[in-house]
């Protein structure tokens, strides 16, 4: 079977399963181009319901094809699930029951898709789940990629003032702060609180895709200062002023790319103040539950404060208390909007004590409020990372080289290796080599990302290391050019990818998926599979592209979409097909191409 047979195959199979939104093209290599052995992916082990403290859920396996696979240990046969079952913290086990019968086991492993349901919320995932139990509680961790990780919490953190850049800046700061810290948890690397950072299981609603388009437009990118790989904090509103991480957490010792400093595009709009009123009774209660103090205390004042105006240590009669202290013990206890920040003032009116203060949040690293501004008033990526961390600079996590920017003819080519520009002219070619096959010339500026190796390339992009490019909207993402190059595939790889790019900007929100993917594969390779009428019909053709389980399968759905799409262009001409492509076909006539 020839690469491009390979493409074929693979260009829906594969992007149907690995990132959930948008329009993805992949295009893989001959046997043998990959440098890793497996398909293994970084990942983070992410503590599930952290917050909630469940002592027991329901675990449902999914509608057919999917299903649930899980067993007692890691190293178990896998079984699987064929219905609802109940699971209960028992001590420091689990009492597992399915069908009328219960049986105690220490941990419980997920695999495939499962549905888990507790405290009225219910999710379904398709990561390995594993869940054991601690003084008669559920303790869930979820191992994902750390790409799908960084996507689930840019979704779950960003905000409607959000645009693009400053969703890619949010997205280094996410990613370095996963990868650069431990956070304190024997279970799981991160929790899904805003202890670490907050991630929302369910659906995020309009936030995911753009989530998921600031995921890979850095992927891979973690903060660096002076070559060593950097700490990184972000805040929902510093109020004015960032904070040192010292003014939060005394133990941390000065970081120069940390500094307190004004913040003028976070006050450009106004510094937005708060007040709070608790009584000493909720007071006690939250720093009692805390651990923090016990009651019976009288008077409650800001002992120090730090560089911003932060409140650093509180004294709480002749006891000295740390402040960022105070402030959980309250948010845990009576909410977070309580006390959202601990730059406040406090008096005190008998058993009252008034709260006024301003910002959200710790204060350190990036302000969102402040990065959503300058990004609105036309800042890049770059600049926003600059102002929230001086003398930091976003990098290749593996490598800590930074990317370079090559300007193609309508692209531009990133790498971290500066003779991938000798590349160009190759890429130049393609690109006007797509134009010329489609007559599409219009697209908006197209982004290629070389990778500095197969295994960075399927890191950053879930893809299998035999896939040669990866494409989704204006972004397409290869694996090392010099590789493509030797297997004389860099020419026809790039033309297949920068043809998706094409027909993905002029097909219509109602275009078949039949239909774009059969004008890339025409246009690709001409005349090479249009010949034959298939066998799989046209009203099921956009289902067999996008659910392939087969190699066979998705052969057959390719060769057929490129007949069809070969069929109009044959019959009707390429302007009115492109016409078509942006406004959809007309009604009848897939029913004529049907009868062939």
């Amino acid at each position: 079977m020839s690469c491009l047979n390979f493409r074929n195959l693979f260009s829906v199979l594969v992007a149907g399963v690995l990132l959930a939104s948008g329009v993805h093209s992949v295009s893989p290599v001959a046997a043998g181009t990959s440098d890793a052995p497996n398909n293994a992916h970084p990942t983070l082990r992410v503590g599930m319901w952290t917050l909630w403290h469940d002592r027991e859920l329901t675990l449902s396996p999914p509608t057919l094809p999917a299903f649930t696979a899980w067993s007692t240990c890691k190293e178990c046969a896998p079984r699987r699930l064929l219905q609802a079952a109940s699971v209960k913290a028992d001590g420091n086990g689990l009492a597992l029951t399915s069908g009328g019968r219960t049986v105690h086991v220490n941990e419980i492993w997920l695999g495939g898709t499962t549905s888990l349901a507790a405290h009225g919320e219910v999710v379904t995932l398709s990561y390995p789940i594993s869940i054991s139990a601690r003084a008669g509680k559920l303790i869930i961790a979820v191992t994902m990629p750390v790409e799908s990780y960084v996507e689930r919490v840019i979704a779950s953190e960003s905000g409607p003032a959000d645009s693009p850049e400053s969703l890619k800046a949010l997205a280094v700061v996410v990613r370095t702060f996963a990868l650069h810290e431990a956070h304190g948890h024997p279970d799981y690397d991160v929790c899904d609180s805003t202890h670490c950072q907050l991630l929302h299981w369910g659906d995020t609603g309009k936030r995911r895709p753009s989530a998921h388009v600031a995921t890979l437009a850095t992927s891979g990118e973690t903060l660096w200062f002076h070559g060593q790989r950097a700490l990184a904090y972000f805040n929902k509103d510093c109020g004015g002023r960032t904070a040192s991480p010292a003014e939060i957490w005394p133990n941390v010792k000065a970081t120069p790319y940390l500094p307190s400093a004004p913040d003028r595009f976070c006050s450009a709009g106004g510094s937005k103040e708060w007040a709070t009123e608790l009584t000493r009774s909720e007071i006690s209660v939250a720093l009692a539950r805390a651990g923090v103090a016990r009651s019976g205390w009288q008077e409650l004042t800001v002992e120090k404060r730090g560089e911003s105006g932060r409140a650093v240590t509180l004294r709480l009669d002749a006891s000295n208390i740390s402040a960022e202290t105070f402030v959980l013990a309250v948010g845990q206890a009576l909410g977070w909007n309580k006390i959202p920040s601990t730059w406040f003032e406090v008096s005190q009116q008998g058993d009252r004590f008034l709260f006024h203060g301003r910002g959200y949040g710790h204060g350190v690293g990036l302000c969102q409020k402040g990065s959503a501004a300058m990004a609105a008033a036309g800042r890049s990526t770059e600049q926003i990372l600059a102002q929230y961390f001086p003398g930091a600079q976003s990098a290749d996590e593996t490598t800590g080289l930074t990317w370079k920017d090559f300007a193609g003819e309508g692209f531009t080519l990133e790498s971290l290796d500066d003779a991938d520009a000798a590349y160009l002219a190759d890429l130049n070619r393609a690109r006007h080599e797509a134009s010329e096959r489609s007559g599409l010339t219009e697209s908006p500026s197209i982004t290629v990302r070389t990778f500095a190796s197969t295994t960075a390339f399927r890191d950053a992009t879930l893809a299998p290391g035999w896939v040669a490019a990866f494409t989704e909207g204006n972004w397409i993402a290869t694996q090392p050019l010099h590789t493509l190059a030797a297997r004389k595939l860099l020419s026809d790889t790039l033309l297949h990818e920068f043809l998706h790019v094409l027909v993905e900007s002029e097909a219509g929100p109602n275009t078949p998926l039949w239909l774009r993917e059969g004008l890339v594969e025409t246009w690709s390779e001409p005349g090479a599979k249009t010949t034959t009428p298939p066998t799989l019909r046209i009203d099921v053709l956009d289902q067999a592209l996008a659910n392939a389980k087969t190699e066979a399968g998705s052969e057959a759905a390719h060769r057929a979409a490129g007949f069809y799409a070969a069929q109009l262009l044959k019959r009707y001409g390429r302007a009115q097909v492109l016409a078509w492509l942006h406004a959809g076909l007309p009604s009848g006539l897939v029913a004529v191409l049907g009868q062939r």
